[in-house]
């Protein structure tokens, strides 16, 4: 008989990611073996402890999800599970092209979950019924590429100035476009429209 899946759970709310190790260390056939708060320390992590699969949130500082994702499977060749709160088509398309192998959202019971893990490491893919069907009518995005550009900047917490001397453009006309984008997205501040647009997988 084989050993327990070995698990790399990474999500930066620790009790989130505490209560997550518990439930599935109850699975007697998985177990946790390595835990990371962001991107870069999953990596890190996965690189060490070499899990069968990796269970990564999506939003996690220093490198998100997808890059950890990305970085995993292209390089470590460790399947990945992405679990998010933010469940949109277009994050789905990106999650896919970085070689994730599930996509599930924070709501999927602990027991499914478990399901999916072992259906991932038996080299299938599983995508939430819920978001594939969304896939099917994604809005499209109202922004045009300039103002994608600038809050791609922004999301980063870069200041006008800051921005505008990257993109080589004076810091009014750079307000201009955030300002647009903001109103587009129906958002109080450039850094919540600059979340929206992530939100949805348009940066």
């Amino acid at each position: 008989m084989s050993g327990p899946i070995r698990l790399l759970l990474a999500d930066d709310e620790t009790l989130v990611r505490g209560a997550l190790a518990a439930l599935l260390e109850l699975e007697e056939d998985l177990t946790v073996v390595a835990e990371a708060a962001g991107g870069a320390e999953a990596i890190a992590a996965a690189s060490s402890a070499r899990p069968d699969i990796a269970l990564l949130d999506l939003e996690m500082p220093a490198g998100d999800g997808l890059a950890a994702a990305a970085e995993m499977h292209g390089v470590l060749g460790i399947p990945v599970v992405m679990v998010t709160r933010h469940a949109r088509p277009a994050i789905l398309r990106r999650a896919l092209a970085a070689g994730v192998r599930g996509f599930v959202p924070k709501t999927t019971p602990v027991s499914r979950l478990a399901a999916i893990i072992r259906e991932v490491h038996g080299g299938r893919r599983y995508v939430d019924a819920d978001i594939a069907a969304a896939a099917l009518t994604e809005i499209p995005c109202p922004l045009t590429a300039r103002e994608l550009e600038l809050l791609r900047a922004a999301r980063h917490g870069a200041t006008i100035a800051q921005i505008a001397e990257a993109v080589h453009l004076a810091p009014g006309t750079v307000r201009n476009y955030l300002s647009t984008a903001m109103a587009k997205l129906h958002a109080p501040t450039r850094h919540a429209a600059a979340q929206s647009a992530w939100q949805q997988g348009w940066i």
